[in-house]
């Protein structure tokens, strides 16, 4: 079979195979979610980073946030920030550059902040046995790997829900051609769904939109579906 094919706890297995001890191994030992799980039942972590640029063979963490969401409810007391002490990036660049005008994050933030290592153990035992969520995924899913990739020497496969893909499924229809710019954004996303305006780009703060977002995702789609017991396999990206 083609690795390109594999499920994600496929693909869970076989990285498990080369894990060092460590954390990575840790989350890589427990399975993930079952595509047949309901999503009564589902366990994910919404997940944000905030990072010097949208590549992460060249740009680098900068902040992680998360925050657990059992079912229906979101668990606040689950949720988790962490600043990543400044340092080279993959390609040995450092400092923030232009991208604290986005984040806001300084290179005196990041100088009292914790090293990548310790701040990606704490999101993968936050994560483990979990489906991460998040809007746009692709950009969580894509630096967290690289990093552990680095630090570990193999990638972290997980079950993905994304709230972008969701959303573009939700509207699909309403424009001629493809969406207006912007229109896909988180924010854009929640003010279609009437939820509130938060201050964007603080990563535990879009983890917590994120997750809200899923919330009012998953009531439309039921809402659209009576009598219907969806599951992961019909929400996973």
């Amino acid at each position: 079979m083609s690795l390109f094919r594999r499920s994600p706890d496929e693909r869970r297995v076989r990285a498990l195979r080369d894990a060092p001890p460590g954390p990575l191994r840790d989350y890589l030992s427990v399975p993930l979610p079952a595509p047949s799980v309901p999503l009564g039942q589902l366990r994910l972590l919404a997940v944000d980073i905030e990072t010097t640029g949208l590549d992460p063979g060249t740009d680098r963490i900068l902040s992680i946030g998360y925050v657990p969401v059992d079912g229906g409810s979101v668990v606040l007391g689950g949720a988790g920030r962490a600043v990543v002490r400044g340092g080279a990036g993959a390609a040995g660049e450092d400092g923030v550059g232009r991208s604290a005008t986005v984040h806001g994050l300084t290179d005196d933030t990041l100088a009292g902040g914790e090293p990548l290592e310790d701040a990606v153990a704490d999101l993968l035992r936050a994560l483990t046995g979990r489906a991460l969520l998040a809007h746009f995924a692709r950009i969580e899913t894509g630096f967290l790997s690289a990093a552990c990739e680095r630090l570990w020497g193999v990638g972290m496969p997980c079950a993905v829900v994304d709230t972008l893909a969701l959303e573009e499924r939700a509207v699909a229809g309403r424009w001629r051609h493809e969406a207006p710019r912007g229109a896909l954004r988180l924010w854009s996303a929640r003010e279609r769904h009437g939820l509130p305006v938060y201050r964007a780009h603080e990563a535990l703060t879009d983890a917590l939109a994120c997750a809200e977002l899923y919330l009012a995702q998953r009531a439309e789609l039921e809402a659209g579906s009576p009598g219907t017991t969806l599951t992961l396999r019909q929400v996973m990206a």
